[in-house]
């Protein structure tokens, strides 16, 4: 079993910034993928921004140039270093990993979501 723990959202005016961090814990022998999706209300879950196994990276292109993803892979862990954040920004972010079990098979983990709001 596999918990991701969320943390660093919260309220910031636009043109701020905010950084994102997930912590993978639990029976882990490796991970491949890590990634951030976002939601609001009524919509789909979408990628915003994820990183493999080798640290190749992936970005929504609403989020280009503004966002970046970072990897600690002796820790476990994620970042989303989010700039220039406008109200279209806001939404639940959540941290999302593919773990590699210890039989080799992967699964896939999330989180409980981290709310972002960017409000004046």
């Amino acid at each position: 079993q596999v918990h991701l723990a969320e943390s660093g959202g919260g309220l910031v005016p636009p043109g701020g910034s905010l950084r994102l961090a997930c912590a993978a814990s639990g029976t882990i022998f490796g991970i491949y993928d890590m990634a951030w999706y976002r939601q609001t209300p009524g919509s789909q879950r979408d990628m915003v921004a994820r990183v493999d196994e080798v640290g190749r990276t992936d970005y929504a292109d609403s989020v280009k140039g503004r966002f970046t993803i970072s990897k600690d892979s002796a820790k476990n862990t994620v970042t989303l270093q989010m700039n220039s954040l406008t109200p279209e920004d806001t939404a639940l972010y959540y941290c999302y990993a593919e773990v590699r079990e210890y039989n080799g098979s992967r699964r896939d983990y999330w989180g409980q979501g981290t709310r972002v709001t960017v409000s004046s």
